[in-house]
């Protein structure tokens, strides 16, 4: 009980450090001009947006790291899940920087982002390996080892040389699947700080007691950045704040042995990348779209649903997602 009331505190101080920030960091924002542009072919609605300031993923990363260090220490594995957290946001940072401050429209081009991606990913699966030297993942709805036959399937299946290659994968693919859905006021902040909640609590009950703090740091901060955030916003986190919260988020998820959950509780980041990934091979191949605008959150929008509206179904599909995912494991 002892470690989920830290997990409380850590959150609730988090919470309180991004609350604070905010106020103070939206001014300075405005100060060198980070205000967003507005894509024209995106929803209408959207265009009196134009100029608000943006990079201020910069709140939840200082609210995670000074709640998670207070609360979790200076440990290896906290410096792996900082690493992570920070090495991403700093990626995001860089494009949003070019973009809005340096007004270059393109920021990094992709193949620029891919090759900083891999190599930040790279560094948190070797970090880990070196720090835990385990290769296990956790395996969705098998609570204890099944055998049909002669086969066998494991609660845990050790992937061996397989892991960092898929790890890597899994990394860059959540990572820029969080980015993605970062396009209505407050739904990445909202989405995120559920299924932040639900790994902190999963890590807590597996004894990975590091993990459970930084996580509920991650979901304070995103609550506290909501504050701000929520519609109407008064600033958006930029790719500073998701592709920093995709970093944090799957490396907890790591350190876990559970990236297999993050397509089931981040269900919601797993449809927004797979709605461009249809979009864009529909139209390569038919010269037609499925969706009216994808990330799918613009198809609704387009399709007249208010904003607020996609935000709070996004945000309850998400919970009902964790709550799935509870009885799953248990």
């Amino acid at each position: 009980m002892f470690n989920y009331t830290q997990i409380i505190i850590t959150l609730v101080l988090s919470f309180i450090i991004a609350a604070l920030l905010g106020p103070v960091m939206i001014p300075l924002l405005k100060r060198i001009k980070a205000g967003q542009s507005i894509r024209e072919e995106g929803p209408e609605s959207h265009y009196s947006k134009s100029g608000t300031p943006t990079i201020g993923g910069i709140i939840i990363i200082l609210g995670t790291i000074i709640a998670a260090l207070i609360m979790g220490g200076s440990s290896r594995e906290m410096w792996i899940l900082i690493f992570s957290l920070t090495a991403f946001g700093l990626i995001g940072f860089i494009d949003d920087f070019i973009k809005v401050v340096l007004k270059r429209n393109l920021g990094l081009r992709a193949y620029q982002k891919i090759i900083m991606q891999f190599l930040a990913a790279l560094l948190v699966v070797l970090f880990h390996l070196q720090t835990s030297g385990s290769t296990f993942v956790l395996i969705p709805f098998i609570k204890e080892s099944v055998q049909i036959g002669n086969f066998i399937i494991p609660e845990y299946l050790d992937l061996g040389a397989f892991y960092i290659p898929f790890m890597i994968f899994v990394i860059i693919a959540t990572v820029n699947s969080v980015n993605l859905t970062d396009g209505l006021d407050g739904l990445a902040s909202g989405v995120s700080a559920v299924v932040a909640i639900f790994f902190a609590l999963f890590a807590v009950s597996l004894g990975f007691i590091t993990a459970g703090i930084f996580s509920g740091a991650i979901a304070g901060a995103c609550l506290g950045f909501l504050i701000v955030n929520a519609n109407p916003a008064k600033v958006f986190m930029g790719d500073t704040g998701s592709l920093a919260l995709g970093g944090g988020i799957v490396a907890v998820a790591l350190l876990t042995e559970s990236v297999l959950l993050i397509p089931i509780v981040g269900g919601i980041f797993f449809l927004e990348s797979l709605s461009v990934i249809i979009q864009v091979i529909s139209f390569k191949l038919t010269g037609k779209r499925v969706f009216k605008m994808s990330p799918i959150h613009h198809h609704f929008e387009m399709i007249g649903w208010k904003e607020t509206k996609v935000v709070a179904v996004f945000w309850t599909a998400t919970t009902l997602l964790a709550v799935f995912a509870v009885f799953i494991i248990r």
